[in-house]
């Protein structure tokens, strides 16, 4: 592999169960390019490490670079991940079960690799980017496809005993609720992530529920995304709206539950649901969230939108490249 360590550039790379979103970053993580595609997890951990070394390639040409001239890519991937091995150890979401995800991309690429956890990357881009570090205790709630979180204590990423720290997703918020893709039941994932509104939406409109989603998509809602649903809300679409104020409120409850563990200064929210219908979710979070914190806990705690939007994982991803190739 090239010693790359006199360059100057670095690749962030945001894995999602839906898309791979790769960015090239200068110096002072300027974002100089952007690459979206489709992940495709049905072609199977070879199929997807082989689109995200195309998207990492096809962002460094974007941004006029050369990949000699990248020092590291640091990589977001979903679910488990043993960051001294860049190993994905459990990923529900791309069906993917002990995957050497850095030895792979490493051999592809003939760059340095640096795996972690999808939403810790989000929260360390919210951290150093968007807040310039300037907090001591954050939490960062990321709704997607599935749902994550990364947490910052005394201003240092809080990994754990084994580097999981952070799985909010499959924090149970109703035991009786619905199979997650991990095996449980009720997790805050099953309730809340953008999987889980879809599967509500579609099994409703199997049973006759009317929506404006099927006008304007067609009955089997297949192309359904987040912004058509605050489209449909936006147009007057009750259904939906209490769909999405049901997801709002199991969501103030997870953040109720981290207040009363955590008491952090700020709980930042993001991924593409929030990113989509923050205005339609946001108050309702935070109403209920105080309503289940304990009594004067929650005073003076800050929860908020980022503002990076997709950009948060693949800052997060330049953060760590060039923190561990310097």
């Amino acid at each position: 592999m090239a010693d790359n360590v006199k360059a100057t550039h670095v690749v962030g790379v945001d894995l999602g169960g839906t898309k791979i979103l790769a960015g090239a970053f200068g110096p002072g993580f300027q974002c100089l390019s952007r690459i979206k595609i489709s992940t495709k997890p049905e072609r199977g951990p070879e199929g997807v490490i082989e689109r995200i070394a195309r998207c990492v390639r096809d962002v460094v040409d974007e941004g006029d670079l050369a990949m000699n001239g990248i020092r590291g890519i640091g990589i977001g991937a979903p679910g488990a991940v043993n960051t001294e091995e860049g190993r994905v150890i459990f990923a529900p979401n791309l069906d993917w079960k002990d995957v050497p995800l850095k030895k792979l991309l490493e051999k592809e690429l003939g760059v340095p690799v640096f795996v972690e956890n999808d939403c810790k990357l989000h929260t360390l881009g919210v951290f150093d980017a968007e807040l310039k570090g300037k907090v001591r205790h954050l939490i960062g709630v990321f709704l997607g496809t599935g749902i994550g979180a990364g947490v910052i204590i005394d201003g240092k990423l809080y990994t754990g005993f084994n580097g999981s720290a952070g799985e909010v997703g499959h924090m149970v918020i109703d035991i009786n609720g619905p199979e997650c893709a991990c095996g449980n039941r009720g997790c805050f994932e099953a309730l809340a992530s953008r999987r889980a509104i879809f599967r509500t939406i579609q099994t409703a409109v199997k049973k006759g529920q009317e929506t404006l989603l099927v006008e304007m998509l067609g009955k089997e809602l297949d192309d359904m995304r987040s912004g058509d649903i605050r489209k449909a809300i936006r147009r007057g679409d009750k259904f939906v709206e209490k769909v999405i104020d049901q997801a709002a409120e199991y969501t103030g409850v997870a953040v109720g539950n981290l207040i009363n563990l955590f008491n952090p200064e700020v709980i930042v929210l993001g991924g593409g649901v929030i990113e989509q219908l923050e205005h339609e979710m946001l108050p309702i979070i935070e109403k209920v969230a105080k309503a289940h914190a304990l009594p004067g806990t929650a005073k003076g705690i800050e929860i908020m939108a980022t503002r990076l939007g997709d950009d948060a994982g693949i800052t997060g991803g330049a953060v760590v490249a060039m923190r561990r190739t310097s």
